[in-house]
């Protein structure tokens, strides 16, 4: 594999904006129900609502950073060259963990499905199976793991249409609810705080992770300095669109829906809305789903591993190596999938937990880039540019790390130990590099004729 060639510039916005998509994946409203329905208090609209405030600031952050460094590496880049190399370096072992649990949720949820269907075949195949699939698509080529997000996300908002459609229907023709398609029931509820629209908004942000991931393919996107920013609001919009709208229509159809088990309860939902039929058509659109997130994600995860390459902060021979033929990383892609394997053993929502504390940490992060390389090195401080590069970013920055502070404190933990790892490893780095250099530095003729005069 040669390691001079770089990464092709093929991607288009509609390809972007498919990547990201995919990557986010539409259906994991219904993966998060249940969960997310007990956390909001069951009004998700409003907390769709508030996440989609506190993404937006962080939305236009990325999209300021990546006119400023078109490059692949995303907020782990963007900290370190506007704040400090060693925030940088916190930032991007953070999102590591984010990138690199990302497919591993995805494999293990198209397992857990696939064993659903199928219970004669284990779990643990299925994640193998999928393993090798992902594999293949991703070293072919960027341009036919788009081509596979692109089906999918247009098979998933296709789904989605439908159910909203569906549960329109009912509420109209007053099957169900109030009878009346306007309310403003979703948003407020004497019984309902505050504090939990905001406690079920920090697990939302969760269902709008992937508008970021985009960014890792800046080198990749054909004028990625238009095309990148453009991407990320369109993924943020259409996203939030999607899911205000589903909220907002089985809240009002169904104000007193309970369920037994928050695991299974969008399926619960799908069935009260379409029967049987709908319900079957619901996995299979699922599993789908699951595979091209899956996909998308590994595609943005070896990216991720090419930029610390080339920053030396993983070894470079190793994860910028890109293939003569396909241009990728392909042994990125190879390193992704056996670290994938442990799905076999790993707890889905230990996972999550994983990818929530990073994604959150590096939000955070960018918001204070915008301010550091715009507001402070640039000195852009109109009146105007005040709002733009202070005052904007310093509210998604304050919104965000609210969010993170109210995940639980398992998750700060798990979180807080990546990053102690991360420290440690930097310091061994550090000491093996100087070490290295010492062991290389020539010694002085004169130094050696000088040892001499006391020799005894």
């Amino acid at each position: 594999m040669n390691q001079t060639n770089g990464l092709q510039k093929t991607l288009k916005l509609h390809q972007v904006v498919f990547m990201g998509l995919a990557w986010m994946t539409p259906m994991i409203y219904f993966t998060v129900y249940g969960v997310a329905h007990e956390a909001a208090g069951g009004l998700m609209a409003a907390a769709y609502v508030t996440a989609f405030i506190a993404i937006f600031f962080t939305a236009y952050s990325y999209s300021r950073m990546v006119k400023a460094y078109p490059i692949a590496g995303s907020a782990y880049t963007y900290t370190k060259k506007a704040v400090h190399p060693l925030a940088g370096y916190l930032v991007g072992w953070a999102l590591l963990m984010d990138y690199i649990f990302s497919p591993i949720i995805a494999i293990l949820t198209f397992g857990i499905f696939m064993n659903t269907e199928f219970p004669a075949v284990p779990v643990f195949v299925w994640i193998i199976f999928m393993n090798i699939i992902l594999a293949i698509v991703n070293i072919v080529g960027i341009k036919s793991a788009a081509r596979v997000s692109g089906m999918s996300v247009l098979i998933q908002i296709a789904f989605i249409l439908l159910f909203c459609i569906l549960v329109a229907k009912d509420i109209i023709a007053g099957d169900t609810g109030a009878g009346s398609i306007f309310s403003l029931a979703p948003f407020f509820h004497e019984n309902v705080t505050f504090s939990t629209v905001f406690s079920g908004a920090a697990l939302i942000c969760f269902c709008f992770l992937g508008f970021d991931a985009v960014t890792t393919m800046a080198e990749e996107t054909i004028d990625a300095k238009k095309t990148i920013p453009k991407a990320i609001f369109l993924i943020v919009i259409i996203a939030a669109v999607m899911y205000v709208a589903i909220s907002y229509l089985t809240q009002v159809a169904y104000p007193d829906f309970t369920f037994a088990n928050h695991d299974n309860a969008a399926y619960s939902l799908v069935q009260l809305v379409g029967g049987n039929l709908l319900s079957t058509i619901f996995i299979i659109v699922l599993i789908v789903a699951t595979f091209t997130q899956g996909v998308s994600s590994v595609t943005s995860v070896s990216r991720f591993l090419y930029a610390l390459g080339r920053e030396s902060v993983l070894p470079g021979k190793f994860f910028t190596s890109i293939h003569p033929k396909y241009k990728t990383p392909v042994s990125n892609i190879l390193f992704i999938a056996v670290i994938s394997l442990s799905a076999v053993f790993i707890n889905l929502d230990t996972a999550v937990l994983f990818v929530s504390f990073g994604a959150l940490t590096a939000f955070t992060f960018v918001n204070i880039s915008v301010i550091s390389h715009y507001y402070v090195k640039l000195k852009r401080r109109s009146v105007k540019e005040t709002f733009l590069y202070l005052v904007f970013p310093l509210a998604g920055a304050g919104f965000i790390g609210w969010l993170l502070t109210l995940l639980d404190k398992k998750t700060l933990l798990i979180g807080c130990a990546w990053v102690a790892v991360g420290f440690v490893y930097l310091f061994l780095k550090s000491r093996w590099g100087e070490a290295k250099e010492r062991k290389n530095v020539p010694v002085p003729v004169e130094s050696l004729h000088s040892s001499k005069n006391y020799v005894r």
